[in-house]
Formats: C-alpha cells, sequence, structure tokens
C-alpha cells in the first residue's frame, strides 16, 4: 500500500512528513496515559491534534503505521518525495523495527534528501546502519531535565522545557524550513524548545 506523505503546515510549512497514528501506536499509548507529568508524552500534541481538530489525518496515518511496521515494503509502496527535507513523525513513532527498516528504505532511494527521524526509541537504532542522509534525533521524554550529550548513534538531542533552562531556547518554532536546525548536521546538535 502506497505510503502517505503529508504537505505539513504551521511552523513545518515546506517540509513534506512521513507520519504515523500516535493513537494505535503501543508505546505512544504507554507514554500518553503515563500519570507522570514530567513525561512530555503525558501532553501529547499530536494526539490531542488527531483526537480534535485533525481527526481526518487518523485513516492515512493509521494506513503507514500499518504499511510500515507489517512487512518489508516495495518500491511501489516508496512515495514520490518532492521537498528536500522529509520528517519523520511530525506524529507518530516508531512501532517496531520493521517500521525503522522501511524508513532506511525510504531514505536509501531518496540519497540526495535529508530525512529528520525523531524518536525516542533508542534500542531499536542502537544495531542500525543509519544512511548518511538520515538525521537521527533523540527526542528527550522528559521535560526540563535536558539531556545535554547526543547518544550513541543519535546527531541530536531535541529537548522541551517548561519552567527551567528558558534562557536556552534555540528552537525557532516559527518555521523550521528556515532554521533548520534539526535538518542539518552541521547546525547545533542540543535543541532546546519551549513546551506548546
Amino acid at each position: 500500500m502506497k505510503i502517505n506523505i503529508s504537505e505539513m503546515t504551521g511552523k513545518l510549512k515546506g517540509i513534506q512528513a512521513i507520519n504515523t497514528n500516535p493513537l494505535s501506536n503501543p508505546f505512544c499509548q504507554k507514554m500518553n496515559g503515563s500519570l507522570d507529568n514530567t513525561l512530555i508524552c503525558s501532553s501529547c500534541y499530536s494526539c490531542k491534534m488527531l483526537k480534535g481538530y485533525r481527526r481526518n489525518c487518523v485513516p492515512a496515518f493509521e494506513r503507514n503505521s500499518e504499511t510500515l511496521s507489517s512487512a518489508a515494503i516495495t518500491n511501489e509502496d516508496i512515495p514520490k518525495i518532492k521537498s528536500n527535507i522529509v520528517r519523520i513523525h511530525a506524529h507518530g513513532e516508531l512501532i517496531n523495527e520493521t517500521h525503522l527498516d522501511n524508513i532506511i528504505s525510504i531514505a536509501n532511494k531518496y540519497p540526495t534528501k535529508t530525512f529528520s527521524l525523531y524518536t525516542k526509541r533508542k534500542d531499536m537504532i542502537i544495531n542500525k546502519s543509519i544512511p548518511s542522509n538520515m538525521i537521527l534525533v533523540y527526542s528527550n521524554p522528559k521535560i526540563d531535565a535536558p539531556i545535554t550529550e547526543v547518544p550513541e548513534k543519535f546527531d541530536k538531542v531535541f529537548n522541551v522545557c517548561r519552567t527551567t533552562n528558558l534562557d536556552k531556547i534555540n528552537c525557532g518554532a516559527n518555521n523550521c524550513n528556515a532554521c533548520r536546525k534539526c535538518y542539518d548536521k552541521g547546525k547545533e546538535n542540543i535543541i532546546y524548545e519551549m513546551i506548546k
């Protein structure tokens, strides 16, 4: 089944994304259902949007979840990529290793494009061969607990702040396509954003 490409809006305008459905992802549901309000997932913007004004996106994201996590994709499944940078998981998270393998296959098909994969699933990354055109962003699960050293195999860390480290905010949060800190290996590797 052909993978759906999202044309992003808001701060991600001009960037294409491959999204999956956090509402059916067991990892996301466990994290989102946590009573630990220090976890960013406990106040997940994606779950809120997909239960509300973006509910029309759920069927396409769910098809992506199923296609990417169930078996190796074929060339026919791989979408046409138009933008120079592609965000993996503006919505969603890695489901399993098959999902990651399929994302790697897509990146390998487009070696001149940059793919930025945001994930909290360090366990899945450690034994993989990552293509040079893929930027791995470790999405820190904790609010106000910045990670200042990039984990092994990753290129960047994305931290979210609520009350502390506000002086370190370096995420423009207005136009990712203009900023590109998360989409350029040569730019800053520790990112701080104010919680949405």
